[in-house]
């Protein structure tokens, strides 16, 4: 059986640049990080800057500090919280020794998806971060490879004869194979990506609404697609415990159908190799009718995790999309009932346990009200060549007023939620009525919430 790694955790609070999440609670997060990829935690550590320091992200005394630390505890880890820059973790590593591995938040993350990625496409997209990320980082692992060497060329020295040329010229070539495998991989996520929208446009023309659940991740999203539809998603009490996107069909209460897609878990300090990475999998929310942000109500950083989903969706481009939010696992609560009253009295949130099966009715009621009879006053341009989308504009929503030139027509009225994705890019934003109070644009706000 493989030693398990036991590592130091390190978190810093920014003078005047306050987090999302207070710095003990980031680190917990953290720690369940850690734990989700097997390594076990054994210490950790926290220091005020007032500013970052360039050699080593942390100040020289915490450097001394955690090495006393890493040695007490026979740690062969140390995790930041925050992303290091290649220069920052050479120094960490030549400040805490051979036997001491220096991870940040972003190799941790990325670990994570490599485990859970068990799709072609998935695969790649992690590939593709993990990559993108270590390729400025190239320079640390030669040096590594000088030290096993015997050479001095890693701790700065001049290195001995027959290892400087060569070692700088394996560099190179390590640099141009991953550049080019990273070439390779964006090629093969755009195939993906143009196939991804192929099977967009039949199923706009199927004309079947689809429905992106959305959330921070360990928020019971799985847990809910299951519930409502049948499926089969692994449910476990860890972070990102699924990572490949699941779309199933669901019966609406009324007779109508929808796809719901389950899509990856957001977290806060989300690596930007990822995002870039899975844009391909992030543009099944920017097309869907209907997101449905599922909430775990009794954590106690609820509105701050609400904040990182909608500050998430905004980054890649969600804006006029209708939402609403799943306030999950009341089941927790002491009153379950009285948290679903204060529910009650707002459209946007539905209070839920989808483990149990507590409100998935009001829930699907909600979702069926959204996509097929609620309408949303827009004023749309579109070309006349775009005869498909006048003629549905006509028969399944209300024209109030048109206008005509000799390349397009101006309609506004009012349209089913379900049918806003089709009309999204000739939407004329400057003169928009107005966008449900329950979309994108109005949350996070403060809701009613039983777990304070």
């Amino acid at each position: 059986m493989a030693p398990v790694d036991r590592a130091v955790l390190v978190g810093t609070e920014i003078h005047g640049k306050p987090g999302l999440l207070p710095v003990e609670d980031s680190l917990d997060e953290l720690a369940q990080l850690a734990r989700t990829a097997g390594i076990e935690v054994v210490g950790r550590a926290v220091q005020r800057l007032r500013r970052i320091h360039p050699a080593t992200y942390i100040g020289p005394g915490k450097v001394e500090e955690i090495r006393a630390l890493v040695r007490a505890m026979r740690a062969n880890m140390v995790i930041f919280d925050d992303e290091l820059s290649p220069s920052q973790q050479r120094n960490l590593e030549n400040a805490f020794g051979d036997d001491v591995r220096v991870l940040d938040r972003t190799a941790l993350i990325l670990d994570i998806f490599a485990q859970h990625a068990h799709t072609r496409e998935g695969a790649l997209q992690v590939e593709l971060a993990q990559y993108e990320y270590r390729l400025p980082r190239l320079t640390r692992r030669w040096q590594n490879l000088a030290q096993q060497a015997g050479g001095s060329f890693g701790r700065g020295g001049i290195s001995g004869v027959g290892l400087r040329g060569p070692g700088e010229k394996q560099l190179e070539i390590d640099r141009r194979r991953i550049r080019d495998r990273i070439a390779h991989l964006k090629r093969e996520l755009e195939e993906v990506r143009a196939h991804r929208q192929r099977y967009r446009e039949r199923r706009r023309r199927a004309q079947v609404p689809v429905v992106a659940l959305v959330g921070y991740t360990n928020a019971g999203k799985s847990t809910l697609l299951n519930a409502v539809s049948g499926a089969n998603v692994l449910v476990a009490d860890q972070l990102f415990a699924t990572l490949d996107p699941t779309t199933r069909r669901v019966k609406l209460p009324e007779g109508g159908v929808a796809l719901f897609t389950d899509t990856v878990g957001f977290i806060q300090k989300l690596p930007h190799q990822l995002v870039a990475a899975f844009r391909a999998t992030l543009e099944e929310i920017n097309e869907a009718d209907l997101i449905l942000h599922v909430l775990d109500i009794t954590h106690p950083n609820a509105l701050q995790q609400a904040r990182v989903v909608i500050q998430t969706l905004r980054e890649i481009g969600v804006r006029d999309i209708p939402m609403i939010t799943a306030l999950n696992k009341i089941d927790r609560l002491p009153d379950p009932a009285a948290a679903r009253a204060m529910a009650a009295e707002h459209f946007d949130f539905v209070a839920i346990s989808a483990a149990y099966g507590i409100g998935l009715e009001d829930l699907l009621r909600k979702v069926e009200a959204i996509l097929y009879r609620s309408l949303t006053p827009v004023r749309v341009r579109l070309p006349l060549s775009r005869g498909d989308l006048i003629a549905m504009f006509y028969n399944q929503g209300v024209v109030e007023w048109e206008a005509h030139t000799d390349n397009e027509v101006t309609l506004f009225g009012r349209l089913p939620g379900r049918l806003l994705a089709a009309f999204r890019p000739y939407l004329d934003h400057g003169e928009i009525a107005a966008l449900p109070r329950y979309s994108v644009e109005g949350q996070p706000r403060e809701w009613p919430s039983p777990s304070r």
